[in-house]
This record gives structure tokens, C-alpha cells and sequence, in this order.
């Protein structure tokens, strides 16, 4: 085997390594950018509505999807070039922290949803109280 060959094998094998460290930094830090599980169980407030909105800034999933990207693009490019001798626990732990992403995603949307609900319920709630104890003051009237 020539010289050159051999240098451009241990390039290959030398890049190829990077990639996968490069891989394994982005899925680190999107696993670092994700909520912390105490964070979304115990949160604090004085109501229904301050609870749901602390639940909703804890499930923010920060730069996680963009650390996930890096990730997928350096094992993408990897995977393409056959970089990798095996890659099968990157995929794993890609796919891993992109169900994360998405659950909390998920969640984060729907308990928006429900800080968009509840003030507008406790309000028709309120509404409908006030209605019947107005009813019930005039039946008390009317039987006076």
C-alpha cells in the first residue's frame, strides 16, 4: 500500500472518529438543553393558573432541538460516507431524545391549552354562581 493511501485511510478513520464525537457532543447537549424532571413534577404557585404556567416554562425544551439537528446532521453525513464500524447506539440515542423532545412538546402544548381554558371556565363558573344566588335571593323575595 502506498503512502498516500495509507495517510488518507488514517485521515478517514481520524475524521470519521470526530464525527462521531461530534455526533455524541450534540446529543449531550440536547439531553443537557431538556427539562430536568423535578423541575416539570414540583413547581410552586398561589394557584391553578400560576402552577400551569410555571408546568408550561419547565417543559420548554430550550435548544434541545437544535443540538438534536447538529446531531442528526453530523450522523447523517456519517452514515453516508460509512464512517462509523457501528453506529447502531447513535441512532438509538437519537431517536431516545427526539421522543423527549417531542413528549415534552406535547405536553408543553397542551397545558397551553389549558392555561387558555381555565381563567376563561373560572369565569363562567363565577358567572353561573352569581346567576344562582341571585335566583335563589329572589325565589326568597317572592315567598316573603
Amino acid at each position: 500500500m502506498s503512502q498516500t493511501s495509507l495517510d488518507d485511510d488514517e485521515l478517514f478513520g481520524e475524521a470519521a472518529n470526530e464525527m462521531r464525537s461530534d455526533v455524541e457532543a450534540s446529543l449531550a447537549d440536547a439531553r443537557g438543553a431538556l427539562p430536568e424532571a423535578g423541575a416539570v413534577w414540583d413547581v410552586e404557585a398561589d394557584n391553578t393558573l400560576g402552577v400551569l404556567n410555571a408546568l408550561k416554562t419547565a417543559l420548554d425544551v430550550g435548544d434541545a432541538q437544535a443540538h438534536l439537528r447538529d446531531a442528526k446532521k453530523w450522523y447523517t453525513m456519517g452514515e453516508r460516507a460509512d464512517a462509523f464500524e457501528d453506529a447502531d447506539d447513535l441512532a438509538e440515542e437519537i431517536e431516545t431524545v427526539a421522543g423527549l423532545i417531542e413528549d415534552a412538546e406535547d405536553a408543553r402544548e397542551q397545558v397551553g391549552d389549558l392555561t387558555g381554558t381555565i381563567p376563561q371556565l373560572r369565569s363562567t363558573l363565577a358567572e353561573f354562581e352569581a346567576d344562582g344566588a341571585n335566583t335563589e335571593a329572589d325565589a326568597e323575595e317572592a315567598e316573603v
